[in-house]
This record gives C-alpha cells, structure tokens and sequence, in this order.
C-alpha cells in the first residue's frame, strides 16, 4: 500500500475514533455508543443479517474491514448453524459434519441470569439445549484459556530478563482481546504490535485444540468438522477469518464460526424452548474423562485474568516472592488501574489494567509522549472486561449497556471457584501427549502467532 493511502487509512481511522469520543454519527458509523462505554459492537445475526458489517465501531470502523473479511463475517450467523445442522439431518452421510460447540466462560454468567439458575446448571441446561440442536460435543474453553495463561506468562519473563539488553522489549501487552489487536495493528502499528504478547487467544488455541488434537482423537479430518464458539464479544467474529487461523493444507478455520451468547439466547427464543422442559447435560470433556466437569474461573473481574496470573507468576519467577493478593489502585476510574510489586522502596513490577476505549486512548496518548512506566499492560476493549461484551450486555432495546445484567453477570462470574492453570493436570497432559513439550516447535506453532502494522 502506497504511503498516500497508509495516511489516508489512519487518518479515517482516527478520525473515526474522535467522532466516537464525540459522540457523532454519520451514515457510515451507525449506531455507535456514548463515549464512556465504547465497546466492540455489532454485525449481521439472523435478526440483522442485511444490515452493514461494523464491528467495534470505535475500534474497527468499515474502512478497516476488507470485502473479504465482510463476506466470512456474514456467513457467522445463525442461519448458516441451522443450515449445517440440517445436513446432518439429511440423507447425504458426505455432507454429514460433526458440530462442536465451545463456550466462552465469560458467556456463561449470561445464561445463568437469563436462566434464573447458578452457572453449573445453567450450563448444564445450555448444553441440553445445543444437544437437542443436534450438537454432538459441548466444551468450554477454560483449558485453551489456561495454555494462553501459562503461554504468556513465560513469554513476560523472558522479555522483563532481556529488557537490560533491549529497551524495546517492555511494556508487553495482552493479545487475547481482538477489538484492541485491530485498534493496534490499523491504527498504532509499530509503536505498538512489536509489544503484543504473541500467545494466542483463549478461543483461537480452542481452535487448534478441537481441529488438531479432538480430530486425531476421534479419527477425523478437520474439514468434516464444524467447531462453532459462543462468546461475550462480536470482535471475536473478526478474529476467527484472521488467515493465519486458517489451514490452507487442511482447508479447515480453527474456528468455523462465532456465536454471541445473545445469538444462542435469541434462538432459544425463537425455538420457543422452556429452560425448565431442557435436559440437563453435562459439558464434554476433550481428553474424554467421564463425569459432570468441576466449572471453574481464573483470577480476574470478569475476564481471564492475565494481569493476576502473569504479577503473580513473574513475581515468584524473577525475585522469589509470594504474592497472595493484589491491590489495586484505581488511576482514572476503575477501568484504568495499577498494580505494583515493591520491595524495600524499590518498584519491582509495575502493571496496569486498562479497559473501554476511553482508557486505551489515554494509554496511547502516554505512549506517543513516552510516560509509560509499566512493564505489562493487560488491554481490553470492553469497559468492565469480557463479561462486559456486547454480544451479551446490551439491554433489550439495544444501543445501551445494560448495567443491571451486568452487575448481575460480574456476581454470577465471581461465585465460580479460582483455579489455576498451572495446577490443572489436563495441561500437563496436553503439553506432552499434544504439543510434545513445553517449548517444542509444535507448542510454538499451535499456541503463538504474530501481530504487525496491516495499513
């Protein structure tokens, strides 16, 4: 792309995040939400499968999304599940698919409050539900969220032990959030994209996890599979056509489609389906154990929590000290905090956790002025974290966060018990039966991936 064009598309780019903070609409930015509680937004489901693509309107205008990508986008819809789950219903056994679907932790708290029920068995009602669909295997993602965890957690300390030697290195920031990855790559660029953190996402090593180790498992190949994921977010329609999550020799998407839990709800409803006439079914297990799985969460308010885990991690790693609990302290407003570790005077670690548009735009403002003393920062696009999507959080009406639902979802999420991933034996399983070894060219293919500039 000719220079000319590189500034036209930044230009477009952050004048369309201004015109967000000013709450300004125009025919080409519909719809977009008041400033303090910008939030990746929108596309086309079964109910508005005509309208224009616009996701994260702040943060991934239409002048960021290609045609290609507006194509693969529209086809992750609710009539395309229907359809390939009435293939399987037909006589043709080649067209016949097995459909997977795997649940975002962060959806959960979703159907719990719209179920009236505890998460455990509301996912239990869901799975009962996705099952009478025809959905052969339900999973949640909580172990992919672990490897992108411990993934990112090593990856810090080894970038905090360069950093005497590359004063380039530090800040990392996270990566699991897509709306914040297409802010930085179309718009920051190189001030930004060679700190990302190059650990996949919780639902793209999902995807790896279902088309490369289920498939061996189960004696099929990846293009006679359907692996569908529901979560919280919109963005992570965009991030599922990303073409390196595409296997060009298997012809497959480590994930074929994404849901939002409001999409999943809104085929309930027009299936007319009683919660209470659902069956009750256990979630799936992929290394195949019997039993109703132990439903867990990791640290963090209403995300994954990498901030908690990687402090924590580093903490112990680097200087030999055992940080029980952390404390916050609330910089700008309770989505812009600090977190230090600090012994006898001297800062140690120095984190943050910014979230919601607002913040990351004072986040780079102090970048582009060099007052950036964090070693981590964990970015995302939805004020509050992921149980704060759009794909779940907006209020019947729509255009406005629901803050009842939410308050509601954050309580639902924090009942759930903390565990660890570096305790989880499935990893440990995984990482040699799966990947062979932690630090194998396997694990690095599968687990990690690259973030450049995409002017």
């Amino acid at each position: 792309m000719s220079e000319v064009n590189i500034g036209r598309r930044k230009e477009k780019c952050e004048n369309c995040t201004k015109q967000c903070n000013k709450k300004q609409n125009d025919d080409s930015i519909s719809g977009l939400y008041e400033k303090d509680e910008v939030n990746g937004e929108v596309p086309g489901s079964s109910v508005t499968a005509q309208q224009q693509i616009l996701l994260s309107a702040c943060l991934s205008c239409d002048g960021c999304v290609s045609e290609e990508e507006s194509l693969k986008i529209s086809q992750q819809n609710l009539e395309e599940v229907v359809r390939v789950l009435g293939l399987n219903k037909k006589c043709d056994v080649s067209k016949h698919k097995v459909v997977v679907v795997s649940v975002s932790p962060q959806s959960l708290p979703f159907f719990a409050v719209k179920f009236g029920l505890d998460i455990p068995e509301a996912t239990r009602k869901l799975c009962g539900f996705l099952k009478s669909l025809g959905v052969q295997y339900v999973f949640d993602t909580t172990l992919a969220a672990g490897f992108s965890i411990l993934e990112s957690q090593r990856e810090f300390v080894q970038k905090f032990r360069r950093r005497h030697h590359d004063d380039q290195v530090l800040p990392m920031f996270t990566s699991s959030c897509p709306g914040w990855i297409r802010y930085a790559e179309r718009v920051l660029g190189s001030m930004v994209t060679p700190h990302i953190c190059t650990a996949r996402s919780p639902q793209q090593i999902m995807g790896c996890l279902v088309k490369d180790y289920f498939t061996k498992q189960q004696k099929l190949s990846p293009d006679k599979l359907y692996h569908i994921v529901v979560a919280p977010c919109f963005d992570k329609k965009l991030e599922a056509v990303r073409d390196e999550f595409y296997n060009s020799l298997l012809e497959s998407r480590d994930i074929d489609c994404v849901l939002t839990s409001g999409e999943v709800f809104h085929m309930m409803e027009q299936t007319k389906v009683s919660v209470a006439d659902l069956d009750s079914v256990p979630l799936d297990l992929v290394l195949g154990e019997e039993g109703d799985p132990a439903l867990a969460r990791h640290l963090g308010r209403g995300s994954e929590g990498f901030l908690e885990h990687i402090f924590k991690y580093a903490a112990n790693e680097l200087f030999g000290l055992d940080v029980k609990e952390i404390t916050y302290k609330t910089l700008r407003n309770r989505d812009f905090l600090e977190v230090c570790l600090e012994r006898d005077g001297e800062v140690l670690l120095q984190f943050a956790a910014v979230y919601g548009f607002r913040n990351i735009q004072t986040l780079v403002h102090r970048m582009r002025n060099g007052r950036v003393p964090y070693h981590l920062v964990e970015v995302l696009s939805c004020p509050g974290g992921c149980v704060s999507g759009r794909g779940q959080a907006e209020g019947e009406t729509g255009g406005r966060l629901d803050k009842a639902l939410v308050q509601q979802m954050e309580e639902a999420y924090n009942s759930l018990p903390v565990k660890l991933p570096d305790t989880n034996p499935g990893l440990h399983i995984l990482y040699q039966d799966w990947l062979e070894g932690q630090d194998s060219t396997h694990a690095n293919t599968l687990l990690h991936t690259q973030y450049t500039q995409s002017w």
